[in-house]
């Protein structure tokens, strides 16, 4: 004993105070006929436990002790201790609590298996005063090891397990029931990996903390024990939902989880007392609150002498000891965070008006609407008002005390919130949206409070980290709700005699942007005001400002702008995406276009909370020019003054920044310091492209300009500017593309001339697209540079110089052979674009090194790879066609017969690929079989790949691909009907393809597949081509079949198909009649007797249709379809004739009777 009680010589290397106390422990193991007498080594225990309990209490040491030299001392400890020695017990768990808390150990399996027997044990055999500091060294033992202790959970939370009888609600010792209840919420802890507690365990648990939270403090429980209980109870909850394993289906388990959860929202929030039912059920409109006014302003009176402003505070030091007992639980500062500033939020519009800075508020009007004067949130907002010390009523003490107990039940509320957060994700978007009044705001009735909500803690609570939480709950709720919100309509002011659901939906919509604008404008914590723009951004984003009366997006608009100068960057960037939410949501919006078309002069108020910016006149396209000259714009493509988000986002992307960095700043290491930070330029990016794409007709003004960003961006050495500067790229392409597709409404003297586009390709071809389009290390930059050489407008690619045309193609051919997948289905898929343009499509050699290309990665072992490959391939082969039917047998001859051969066995091939594959390689077959001449198939070369290729394509339209597939499918085998030089109606295959057509036109659940089926039985030209007259009366009383059963289906979204289907089907039938023969009539006469009426009725309503689709003096569709009668009467009229009295047909009688009615009906209507 000497060494224990000799002097302790200090040990450099880390852990050696531990291995010390180890080998103290050790020395105090009794030795076989040499033991001291108990009281002296209880003693000893005693002192040991108490220096152990003090280190591990005591400031934290440079190096601490290895996890094994812990777990080994704890385990010593506890072989040393009996259990009938309470004292010492308590003390040796005192030490497993704080060791394991303090140093963050981790229990290796062996030592936890002794560890937890020996804690279950003393809570069975030890007197009730040491439980709670058992139950403390459970805890601690169990957290992020509940995979490990599957064999004591029946001790645990079996029917009488321990921490089920400590935790119950008739447990009198709160303290005792806090303790089980952090135990068995450290229980519920996933570990990723490792498996989760069983179904009847979690079920117990979720139980448990729920009756926790159901609870109300008895009198005798101090406030802040009581809301440490809460918030136990809470990150049980929590961690059984963020398991993944535990979803909320049941509709009373939803509703009583969510009750207590808003119950927990509010808890201890100044100025509001609310009693919540025991579950909360879907409903439509709000829920009501029981909360007594006279109890309300009895709680704001008593708020005022509690509460003063959202004032900053120091953190204060915890006491050692105090409340330390909470371990690893984050025991988040709420009181005591930067807040609102100068003045506490009322929620009039004079103290909107008056209140932190001028400029934000500078429009009342866009803030908020406010019926008849009335503050919607006055009947639960404190008149805050700051509180000197020497007004206090308080000593200083008891002021600490408050602040304390305010902090704890700040935690209580985001623990809620955090709660409520996780539950989103294990609740069924549908049904959440079930419970939306209960959270989300509602403009109130006359005379009625507005209900509690979301909102309610995001403008009332005194903690920013609080009110940042709720945000963030409001926004997962919004994330996703576009359906749901998609009701919602406003538009109309008429009267009802009650409030449709829509309208409830609608007005909802309003106060949140009501509310979050107020909002805005009162917060001063940068951190909780990011929160609201993102959650503004999410709003803009899922709400239908089409079916809602317009002024929201303006309020909005106007109310975010000085925010984009905020001196904390993350402001900035939200409010940059916000912006990119407006220009987003639902384009072109009329109202947006307006707020786009204001001058730039109405944008931007400097205030306290923003640092200044330069936006002055013509600096940020001075930025850009070479050599200060213009651009040379033509008329319709200039604007007196530019757009204000376009020369903010282009100033953020090209200006050097004036300003020194803020502290948020320092985290985003920008362009050596001379831009903007990284994430702002970044931003600034997207909201460009955003508004390119949506509104290109305002931002075409400004095309070299945006081209020149897009340049500068892509020199940058970032690769992430430089991404987002060929996705810049990429839209404005694509905006040039749209606006001349052949059914684009833009007049020709508004698109952007075809020689500005010129200049602006030659501008990249001669800067730096090439450079990027090589840079192999950046596989998405390559990637999205391919997609931007894509967007280029054929007229324009014609105009190009040839050397700049052969750029191009060589960049593509060459990537098509890169090893990233993303970049060779990019270059595969831009391929598909150039071949179809009329410049290249005619060069032989090009169409052939594209399909050499092409072929090469349609094998590619990436999926993504060979359903681009395949989408070109289709476009090569529609080039084919197109070529064929230009310029005749010239190509055809010059096109290589192998490479035609190869191309028709691999689409064949790629016919058996995935659906993606699929849908495109069977419309490559369709169009070469199409393309083949009369010596491809005498070719025995060919033969084989002719018969295999039909056989897949048939196969195809019988199968149960997709839709797209089989529609695609029926479409190829009427290309393939086309090709005269294939022996249709002779060779085996042509019973099968016409068996496969018609039994999908009779039965296919999809009318669109069936519209193509129908299509392609009407295409063949000559009676011979439908075979035998049994082949031919087949697809007749097919297609009468199909007729008749137009209007049969399960889903009520093919109705709008199904007149289509009719028409389509009349035409084959009226078709077939003009090339039958004498053979055919006996089985199609037989047809009209038994249905002639349904016939009839539905081949009057095709020949009407086409009088009504064409009225204004389109009459041809009409005349074509009467014509194509009139010729069918008079064929079968001249082959009844020539039957004379041999048969009792009288086909054409039938014909013309529909014809006379027909044109009997069309005389009543002219009428």
């Amino acid at each position: 004993m000497a060494a224990v009680a000799g002097p302790e010589e200090p040990e450099p290397e880390p852990g050696g105070s531990f291995r010390r106390y180890l080998a103290r422990l050790g020395a105090l193991r009794p030795q076989p006929g040499a033991e001291r007498p108990d009281g002296g080594r209880r003693t000893e225990l005693h002192l040991l436990f108490d220096q152990l309990i003090s280190e591990s209490c005591g400031p934290a040491p440079a190096a601490g002790p290895s996890p094994q030299d812990v777990c080994a001392l704890l385990a010593q400890a506890c072989q040393l201790v009996h259990l009938d020695q309470e004292h010492l017990v308590s003390k040796v768990c005192q030490l497993i609590h704080h060791s394991l808390n303090r140093f963050q150990v981790m229990v290796d399996e062996q030592n936890l298996n002794f560890l937890l027997s020996y804690c279950i044990s003393a809570l069975k055999q030890c007197s009730s005063w040491t439980h709670v500091e058992i139950l403390q060294a459970l805890a601690a033992l169990v957290y992020n090891n509940g995979p490990k202790c599957q064999k004591y959970l029946p001790d645990l939370l079996g029917k009488t397990g321990l921490l089920v009888q400590f935790s119950d609600a008739a447990q009198p010792d709160v303290e005792l029931r806090r303790a089980a209840v952090r135990s068995m919420a450290n229980l519920c802890l996933s570990v990723p990996g490792q498996p989760y507690l069983d179904e009847p365990y979690r079920n117990v648990c979720f139980q448990t903390f729920l009756s926790v939270l159901q609870s109300s403090k008895a009198s005798d429980v101090d406030d802040i024990t009581f809301c440490m209980l809460l918030q136990n109870a809470l990150k049980g909850i929590q961690s059984l939902l963020n398991g993944g394993k535990m979803k909320l289906m049941q509709t009373d388990q939803i509703g009583a989880l969510l009750a207590v959860l808003k119950k927990c929202m509010f808890h201890g929030l100044p100025g509001l007392s609310i009693e919540m039912p025991a579950a909360l059920y879907p409903a439509p409109l709000p829920q009501y609150d029981k909360r007594s006014p006279v109890k309300q302003e009895q709680s704001e009176t008593a708020t005022l002498k509690q509460t003063g402003n959202r004032r900053k505070k120091s953190k204060g030091k915890q006491k050692k000891g105090e409340f330390g007992e909470e371990g690893r639980e984050d025991l988040a500062d709420a009181g005591n965070e930067s807040s609102l500033g100068a003045d506490m939020l009322k929620l009039h519009l004079g103290d909107v008006q008056n209140s932190r800075c001028s400029a934000p508020r500078s429009r009342v009007s866009d803030i908020a609407y406010v019926p008849a004067g009335k503050d919607h949130l006055s009947s639960h907002c404190a008149s805050w008002k700051r509180i000197s010390s020497s007004e206090s009523e308080y000593s200083d003490a008891e002021g600490g005390m408050q602040s304390k107990m305010r902090s704890y039940q700040a935690n209580v509320r985001q623990g809620a919130l955090a709660c409520f957060l996780s539950a989103i994700k294990s609740i069924e978007k549908r049904v959440l949206y079930g419970y939306w009044s209960a959270f989300v705001p509602d403009a109130p009735g006359i005379g009625s409070p507005q209900s509690v909500s979301l909102m309610t803690i995001a403008l009332k609570d005194p903690s920013p980290k609080t009110r940042a939480c709720a945000l963030q709950v409001l926004s997962a709720i919004l994330e996703g709700s576009k359906q749901f919100l998609s009701v919602a309509e406003d538009a109309n002011d008429h009267k009802r005699a009650f409030t449709p659901f829509s309208v409830t939906i609608a007005s909802s919509i309003r106060e949140l942007h009501r509310c979050l604008l107020l909002a805005l404008v009162a917060e001063s914590s940068s951190q909780t005001l990011t929160q609201i723009v993102k959650c503004l951004a999410n709003l803009v984003s899922n709400a239908p400002y089409s079916r809602l009366k317009p002024g929201l997006l303006t309020r909005v608009w106007n109310q975010i702008k000085p925010y984009v100068c905020h001196k904390d960057v993350n402001v900035r960037v939200s409010s940059l995406t916000l912006l990119g939410a407006i220009v987003s949501v639902q384009a072109p919006l009329p109202e947006v276009q307006l707020l786009l078309q204001q001058p730039s002069s109405s944008g931007l108020n400097n205030s306290g909370s923003t640092t200044p910016h330069r936006f002055n006149s013509e600096q940020w396209r001075k930025a850009l020019r070479s050599e200060g000259e213009p651009p040379d714009n033509p008329a319709g493509c200039t604007s007196s003054e530019p757009c204000w988000l376009l020369r903010l986002c282009v100033s953020i992307i090209v200006l050097p920044r004036e300003d020194s960095c803020s502290d948020s700043d320092a985290n985003f290491p920008s362009f050596s310091s001379v831009y903007e930070p990284c994430p702002l330029r970044l931003e600034a990016l997207q909201v460009l492209a955003l508004l390119v794409k949506g509104y290109f007709s305002m931002a075409q003004s400004y095309f070299i300009e945006l081209g020149e960003v897009a340049c500068r961006c892509m020199e940058e050495m970032d690769p992430s500017i430089q991404l987002h500067g060929a996705k810049l790229l990429e839209e404005l392409g694509t905006g040039v593309l749209q606006q001349y597709k052949p059914d684009s409404a833009v007049a020709p003297d508004q698109r952007v001339p075809v020689s500005m586009v010129v200049t602006f390709w030659t501008m990249m071809l001669n800067g730096p697209l090439p450079g990027t389009l090589q840079n192999s290390p950046h596989a998405t930059l390559q990637t999205s540079a391919c997609d931007a050489l894509s967007s280029i407008l054929p007229e324009a690619f014609g105009s190009l110089q040839n050397d700049q045309q052969v750029l191009c193609v060589t960049l593509l051919l060459g990537l098509n052979h890169s090893e990233n997948p993303l970049v060779k289905a990019a270059a595969a898929r831009a391929l598909g674009v150039y071949i179809l343009f009329s410049c290249l499509r005619q060069d032989v050699m090009f169409v052939a090194d594209t399909a050499n290309a092409i072929l090469n990665s349609l094998h590619d072992k990436s999926p993504n790879v060979r359903a681009k490959a395949a989408w070109s391939l289709g476009n090569l082969t529609d080039t084919l066609i197109i070529n064929m039917e230009t310029m005749g047998q010239s190509f055809q001859e010059e096109f290589s017969d192998l490479l035609l051969l190869k191309m028709l066995r691999s689409a064949t091939e790629a016919s058996k690929d995935r659906d993606k594959v699929k849908s495109n390689a069977v419309r490559a077959l369709g169009n070469v079989l199409h393309f083949l001449q009369p010596y491809h198939i005498g070719n025995p070369r060919f033969r084989e790949a002719i018969e295999e290729s039909l056989q897949a394509l048939i196969s195809t339209v019988q199968s149960e691909a997709t839709m797209k597939v089989r529609w695609n499918a029926c479409y190829a085998l009427g290309n393939v009907f086309k090709n005269p030089a294939l022996p249709l109606g002779e060779a085996p295959w042509t019973t099968q393809a016409y068996s496969a057509l018609s039994s999908v036109v009779k039965s296919c659940k999809n009318f669109k597949v069936r519209i193509k089926s129908a299509m392609a039985l009407s295409i063949p030209s000559k009676r011979e081509c439908y075979g035998s007259t049994e082949q031919f009366c087949q697809i007749w009383s097919a297609l009468v079949v199909a007729l008749q059963k137009s209007e049969d289906t399960e889903d009520f979204l093919e109705f709008k198909y199904s007149a289509s289907l009719r028409t389509q089907i009349c035409q084959a039938l009226l078709h077939l009649l003009s090339l039958a023969k004498s053979a055919d009539l006996p089985v199609i006469w037989e047809t009209i007797t038994e249905n002639g009426g349904a016939i009839k009725s539905y081949v009057l309503q095709y020949l009407k249709s086409g009088a009504e689709e064409n009225e204004g003096g389109m009459r041809t569709d009409l005349c074509e379809r009467e014509r194509v009668l009139k010729g069918a009467i008079e064929h079968l009229g001249g082959i009844e004739k020539q039957l004379e009295g041999k048969a009792r047909v009288r086909v054409s009688v039938y014909l013309e009777d529909v014809l006379a009615s027909h044109a009997s009906a069309a005389e009543l209507t002219e009428a």
